[in-house]
């Protein structure tokens, strides 16, 4: 897999012009750290970006949380400090991208998908936001399961599981159809809209697939349920299931090998891999850097990891929310940059004065 990304980000150096020409020197000693860590039983916590051009690592004993935090499901580095109490006086503004500049890309997928190029692709986009909130703050002050704080360069506050290991058992959790709870009969609706069972069904076989390369037997051990997403002004219902995997006997904590056998995320990517990276290149035009990649740490004993969505990014002094969705050949262009719009919120218990 490592040599199917080099030679995919290679074909693409000609073009884009930004890919390191010693990209492979940083992702294989990205790989042996991780495998040397995991086979010690040394802790340690790490990122991956969406390209792999900057994958960073820490020893749990060496994090200086004044430059990192993270709270990945309890698993913690940081001590809350900036709780924003019962009466916050913030704000937060949103200025989506104009309708026509999004179905123009979205109609650039279309075409590729009746092309027969790609069958499922994650369209993102940037969404400039502003608050008189710090990155930090958010961090703070955000309900979410996996929350990770880089000083001066992103905030994320992701719902999605990527893999879990604990012992020989691996699993993963594609999270894929998102409906507003507050739609009548929210959970039926999205259960049984087509376009979305499909695109589910597609994700769940592209994680099967993946999981395959990684471990010795691998089967669905829950099908299309229901997580509940809380926003600071509505909650949103999202739709995943979890498939699960034995790993060899030899695996050994070879967890840098795992990752980069796996990476990118598909639920996040799309089906067949390589066309549509290659489209998703085309289509978006920007530089997603760590959204989208993952984050996840090692205890000592298990191991654990997130899709890195719901992300606010820092771009010289000002704000992104970067947000996607899935594209297939049964989408509507209104109602998927409807749903991009929708996932760019703060997932605070209090609510912030809020303008569009």
């Amino acid at each position: 897999m490592v040599d199917w990304f080099l030679n995919f980000v290679n074909s693409l150096a000609v073009k884009s012009a930004y890919i390191p020409f010693k990209l492979a020197d940083s992702i294989q000693t990205f790989i042996d750290q991780l495998n040397a860590w995991g086979r010690a039983g040394t802790p340690f916590v790490f990122l991956v970006d969406y390209k792999m051009r900057k994958p960073l690592a820490w020893k749990q004993e060496d994090i200086n949380a004044a430059e990192v935090r993270f709270d990945l499901n309890g698993f913690s580095n940081h001590v809350a400090s900036q709780s924003l109490g019962a009466s916050p006086e913030f704000y937060f503004q949103k200025f989506p991208v104009a309708f026509e500049a999004y179905e123009a890309r979205f109609e650039h997928v279309i075409k590729n998908i009746r092309a027969g190029n790609s069958f499922l692709l994650n369209l993102s986009v940037q969404t400039p936001v502003e608050t008189n909130l710090s990155l930090l703050e958010i961090f703070e002050n955000s309900q979410a399961p996996y929350r990770f704080w880089l000083k001066d360069q992103f905030v994320c506050f992701s719902p999605e599981i990527f893999v879990k290991v604990s012992g020989n058992r691996i699993s993963s959790f594609p999270m894929k159809g998102t409906i507003d709870a507050s739609v009548e009969n929210a959970a039926q609706v999205i259960l049984s809209d087509h376009k979305e069972a499909a695109e589910h069904a597609t994700i769940v076989d592209l994680i099967r697939n993946d999981l395959s390369m990684v471990a010795d037997k691998v089967w669905v051990e829950r099908y299309r349920y229901i997580d509940k997403v809380q926003a600071y002004d509505s909650a949103l219902l999202q739709v995943s299931s979890e498939i699960a995997g034995i790993l060899p006997e030899d695996f050994n904590g070879n967890y840098g090998d795992l990752l980069f056998k796996l990476l990118p995320a598909g639920s996040v990517t799309g089906a067949p891999k390589p066309s549509t990276l290659q489209i998703i290149e085309e289509a978006e035009g920007y530089d997603r850097g760590y959204y989208t990649g993952v984050m996840g740490y090692f205890d000592g004993q298990n191991f654990e990891s997130a899709v890195m969505i719901r992300f606010i990014e820092e771009q010289k002094g000002k704000l992104v929310f970067k947000s996607g969705g899935g594209i297939t050949a049964l989408s509507n262009a209104k109602s998927e940059y409807q749903e991009l719009v929708d996932k760019v919120y703060l997932p605070f218990k209090s609510v912030p004065h809020v303008v569009y």
